[in-house]
């Protein structure tokens, strides 16, 4: 019989596997460590050098045993099965974008490009992408303990990671709770409000309101509260007893502000307007995202949050910072409510959680809230709630070696000291044909456009995928531009951003 390759590459794969099952076994008899090495690295060598399946004819074809960096062609793989979210699905299918490996501040893409990411992955990859510390502590706690239950039973990195996010939140919420994404982590936040009031023997408390352009997640829950029109028009009434309170971004009095604009403040009272309407003793919280975030990065007037403090400390209303895309960094402290020096009852938390190596979130609650539901409860469960995944051991170590990295890179130290070239950066686009409007903060920004000559919301695509084409990922949403880079950008990648969009509304208007 005549060997191929393929033949060949098997043999030498079972002399080797073989070799190092026997001499492993000889070695570790009667020694427990020496097992637990073997294990682990028979496991590495398994996953690096075996395909998951045999190779088909097709597979031979396009290659299956390359290396993920040269998968090529496209036109070779099959894009009919996923369904992308939040995605134009025919448009991507007829022009993919395919990532096939990352590297601090970069990506690389399916045909062997070097794509800087001025968006953090999602606003997530707040350390950059495969930080090497991060990956070790993933992989060194798949071999070591790939799963617990979380319902009667735990593990120590749990405890750890809480432990640890505590000590980054406003005094006083130091009580943590798990889940695996920002979705859950709302979701868990508008559950405890609702639970913690009706433990009070206040179970009349069963109304939330939410902001225009907030986004709070897809769960019922979060679509209910928060106020970007297309996310919630095909669901129906959703949740009952949610109302909103207007969005604070008004060009014609705050366009091209830097950090916090000084117009606004009145807009906090509108929340009084609506508690005298809906009977501020029937609702249970109000939850708002410090910074909107995926509605446009609209930056709180100042004043503005520390007035609607004061509105629900005055009706007794539980306020929910959702800090999903702020927390960890993005704003140059550990939170929102850190730099704003406003102290929420609750803060929800993920995506730079483990700088997005993992899905994880959670939720921060005031120690208040937690002992009132452990000393009110009638059942031994105190609270009838949680997820499969909660404090899952794999997220907790990336969770820990998360915050081992942003404390010893001083990371957060850095995106103090970029934002200010940031903003610069940023605000050097004004006067661009159709641009109306930049604002920022921290290393959060965003580029609004409108013109008569084309639409905005065909010209936010064109521009995203002008940048692309050249190398630069930034985001599109609506008729404006998200740029949101890593906690470890340089100086001169900023700046190689923003010329990029110059480049790009230039060349699309």
């Amino acid at each position: 019989m005549k060997l191929n390759k393929f033949h060949l590459l098997g043999l030498v794969l079972l002399v080797i596997i073989t070799g190092s099952l026997l001499s492993g076994f000889v070695f570790s008899l009667g020694n427990k460590e020496g097992v637990q090495s073997l294990n682990q690295g028979n496991q590495e060598f398994l996953c690096k050098a075996l395909p998951k399946k045999p190779p088909s004819a097709r597979d031979v074809e396009v290659g299956y045993y390359a290396n993920s960096n040269n998968m090529k062609p496209q036109e070779n793989l099959n894009l009919d099965n996923y369904w992308l979210p939040f995605t134009a699905n025919k448009n991507f299918k007829a022009n993919p974008r395919l990532l096939t490996s990352a590297n601090g501040m970069y990506y690389k893409t399916d045909d062997g490009k070097d794509v800087l990411d001025g968006i953090a992955g999602l606003w997530c990859t707040n350390a950059g992408h495969c930080h090497p510390k991060i990956v070790a502590a993933v992989q060194n706690q798949v071999a070591e303990l790939d799963y617990a239950t979380a319902f009667n039973m735990s593990h120590p990195k749990a405890f750890e990671l809480a432990e640890r996010i505590s000590a980054l939140t406003p005094d006083g919420l130091d009580r943590i709770f798990y889940g695996n994404s920002g979705s859950e982590a709302v979701e868990t936040a508008l559950k405890v409000a609702l639970a913690y009031h009706a433990s009070k023997g206040e179970g009349q408390r069963t109304k939330f309101i939410g902001r225009e352009k907030g986004y709070h997640g897809v769960n019922f829950g979060g679509v209910s509260v928060g106020g970007i029109t297309p996310n919630r028009k095909s669901f129906g009434p959703l949740l009952p007893g949610v109302d909103h309170l207007p969005h604070t971004w008004d060009p014609n009095h705050m366009a091209f502000s830097k950090g916090q604009p000084e117009w606004g403040l009145h807009l906090a009272d509108e929340l009084e307007k609506i508690l005298m309407l809906q009977d501020p003793s029937t609702v249970a919280a109000v939850i708002i995202e410090p910074v909107v975030g995926s509605g446009g990065v609209i930056v709180p007037p100042k004043g503005y949050l520390e007035r609607i403090r004061e509105i629900c400390d005055k009706h007794h209303i539980l306020l929910i910072f959702d800090e999903v895309i702020t927390g960890f960094g993005r704003l140059g402290d550990a939170f929102a409510a850190n730099r704003f020096k406003v102290k929420p009852d609750m803060i929800t938390m993920a995506k730079g959680l483990t700088s997005a190596m993992i899905p994880m979130s959670a939720v921060a609650f005031d120690n208040s809230i937690y002992d009132q539901l452990m000393e009110g409860s009638e059942t031994p469960i105190e609270l009838f709630h949680g997820y499969t995944y909660s404090g899952h051991p794999v997220a907790c170590a990336a969770g820990i070696a998360t915050l081992d990295v942003y404390e010893e890179e001083g990371l957060f130290e850095n995106a103090q000291k970029m934002e200010p070239v940031f903003e610069e950066a940023l605000h050097s686009i004004k006067g661009s044909n159709q641009v109306i409007d930049v604002r920022n903060i921290g290393l959060m920004g965003a580029v609004h456009f409108g013109s008569d000559k084309i639409p905005a919301t065909e010209l936010a695509p064109k521009v995203f995928q002008h940048c692309y084409d050249n190398d630069v990922l930034v985001r599109f949403s609506a008729d404006y531009l998200v740029i949101s880079p890593s906690l470890i950008v340089e100086p001169s990648q900023i700046e190689r951003i923003a010329e990029a969009i110059k480049v790009a509304i230039k060349s699309v208007s």
